[in-house]
């Protein structure tokens, strides 16, 4: 591994981050083909937390939180700061003092897969982070490790300058290089959805509105109308 700090990285377009914003998660995670998406085990610290932005990356060492400082003088506004781990780790290596910082960079929310700490300040700052864990334990200060380098992040290859998206349902990962594209489909399907939740908050079954009774008798599914039938 170089231990090495990337100071210009491409960033996805700020309008393509936004609409990622707008449609949330699991619209994007299905637009892009079902795929991207950070392993269930990252969760929002506070319910409710929705962001997008571009991704300023830090592989760091367990239990060590050095180049997450390293990393704040290369994040910008729209920014979202991700953390990957070179071995799995639970220690708290984020936490308030680091927030206060981030937060006067522009940065919208970090996500990292290891612990995080100072739940109830980060919560008052309104702060979204999504960890791995939550832990009150320590780092320290003391390994290199790098910033703006691609890194796995909870299952997923994180590129600098893609485009990660974060709410309750989980966390995905658009390349920037398919993200104008995805953004496209995902505003499509928001807009599809929208015609079906309207029929079916009218009573229509999705049964009759996906047009499944066929295919579900093909194979095999067969109606009786009393138990003993069965």
């Amino acid at each position: 591994m170089k231990t090495v700090v990337v100071r210009n990285i491409p960033r996805a377009e700020e309008a393509t981050v936004r609409t990622l914003a707008g449609v949330g998660v699991s619209t994007a995670h299905e637009a892009m083909g079902r795929i991207g998406l950070m392993h269930p085990y990252m969760r929002p610290i506070w319910a409710g937390a929705e962001v997008a932005g571009t991704a300023v990356t830090v592989l760091a060492q367990p239990g060590d939180n050095w180049m997450l400082h390293v990393a704040v003088e290369q994040c910008r506004k729209g920014d979202i700061l991700v953390v990957g781990c070179t071995t799995e780790n639970h220690d708290g290596m984020f936490g308030e003092l680091l927030a206060t910082s981030l937060i006067a960079r522009g940065v919208v929310g970090l996500v990292i897969d290891a612990g995080c700490r100072d739940v109830k300040a980060l919560t008052k700052l309104g702060f979204p982070v999504w960890s791995r864990s939550i832990s009150a334990k320590g780092t320290v200060k003391a390994t290199l490790g790098a910033v703006n380098v691609p890194v796995v992040c909870a299952g997923q290859l994180v590129t600098p300058g893609d485009v990660v998206a974060a709410d309750d349902d989980g966390v995905v990962v658009i390349p920037r290089g398919v993200a104008v594209d995805v953004a496209a489909k995902a505003q499509k399907r928001n807009a599809d959805e929208e015609g079906k939740r309207k029929r079916l908050a009218s009573g229509e079954l999705g049964l009759d509105m996906y047009s499944m009774r066929e295919p579900l008798a093909k194979a095999g599914l067969v109606y009786v109308d009393r138990p003993e039938d069965v």
